[in-house]
Formats: C-alpha cells, sequence, structure tokens
C-alpha cells in the first residue's frame, strides 16, 4: 500500500488519456444520434483506433503500466492516425465541401487525426515516466473502466445496426443492418 492517497503522475495520465478516450467516443455518439450523421467506414476505423488505445490504457490502469501496453495504444494510434490522414487527403480539394458537419471549421476527421497526435505524444510521455508498477484501484478509475467498456459495446451494437454483417456503405443514410434484422426476424 503507497504511503500517500495521491495518484502518480502515471497513474493520473493515463486515467486523464482514458477520460480522452471516453470523451471522443461519446461526442462522436452524441453526433451519430442526437445529428443524425451516421459514420462512414473511414470514420468506423478512426473509432477502432480510439478503442485500441482505451483497451491498452485500461490494461495501464488495471494491471500496472507496461511498455507492451503502451505498444498496443501506439499501433491503435498509429492505424487511427492513418485512417484519418487519408480521409483528410480525400478531401482537400479545393471546393471540396468534405464529408460530415464541422466543428469550429474543422471536419471531425481531421479533430481524429489532431487527436491521435495527442494521445501518441501523451503516451510517449507517460512511456517514460517512472513509477508505473502501480495499479489504480480508485472509484474514479474503475468508473473510467466500466464507462469505457460501456461505449465500445454501445459502439459495436450502433455498428452492427449501421452495417449488418456486410460491408458498411460509402455513405451512409440509413441503418442497413437494422433493416436486415427486421426482415429476417420480423421485428
Amino acid at each position: 500500500m503507497r504511503k500517500n492517497s495521491f495518484p502518480s503522475l502515471a497513474e493520473l495520465g493515463n486515467q486523464l488519456a482514458l477520460l480522452a478516450v471516453i470523451g471522443t467516443l461519446s461526442y462522436a455518439f452524441v453526433d451519430q444520434f442526437y445529428y443524425g450523421e451516421l459514420p462512414c467506414p473511414l470514420c468506423l476505423m478512426q473509432r477502432v483506433g480510439f478503442v485500441i488505445i482505451g483497451f491498452a490504457l485500461v490494461l495501464n490502469i488495471r494491471c500496472g503500466a507496461h511498455s507492451a501496453h503502451y505498444g498496443w495504444g501506439i499501433i491503435g494510434g498509429l492505424v487511427g492516425m492513418t485512417v484519418s490522414l487519408r480521409q483528410v487527403l480525400l478531401h482537400i480539394l479545393p471546393g471540396d465541401k468534405g464529408f460530415g458537419a464541422t466543428f469550429l471549421e474543422l471536419h471531425f476527421y481531421t479533430w481524429a487525426f489532431v487527436g491521435y497526435m495527442g494521445l501518441l505524444a501523451g503516451l510517449a510521455i507517460l512511456l517514460m515516466l517512472p513509477n508505473r508498477e502501480v495499479r489504480s484501484r480508485t472509484w474514479f478509475a474503475n468508473s473510467l473502466i466500466v464507462i469505457f467498456i460501456l461505449i465500445v459495446f454501445v459502439n459495436l451494437v450502433s455498428t452492427l445496426l449501421e452495417c449488418g454483417l456486410g460491408p458498411c456503405a460509402d455513405d451512409p443514410v440509413r441503418y442497413d443492418g437494422w433493416l436486415w434484422l427486421r426482415s429476417r426476424f420480423g421485428f
């Protein structure tokens, strides 16, 4: 048991990074359900990158920080960053209005690229911090983990409802998976 009740810098950093991932995925759901912006296949792949980073952070929080956990987070960040950069480059031509809504005059895939850059820099800094063996068992850390797992589950369900078991539409306008379920099982 530690002598003080304050989290180490590594613990706090992992928890704040997981909070950032939760915030990003939560805002994606707000945009999807409240504003009716269905995610395209590239957007879904960007979400996968954030989920991989989140699971690496969960492992750090529950099992103690380890270089392998950070490695998975960095791989997830690189995959997501590559996909978001691909989407930025698809819409970089003059006159192209881009895909989806904007926030502060930047599209969400551009913000995803910025978010990945920040998370990768944060993971690199956390990787260099000492005192990484401590596992977080606080109510805050446990709450973050439960919220993250729920968001991942809801993300999986919404993707299945949008795409079904086949490929997703390039420019989705409805939940094709839900229509498939209704036709198949009579919902």
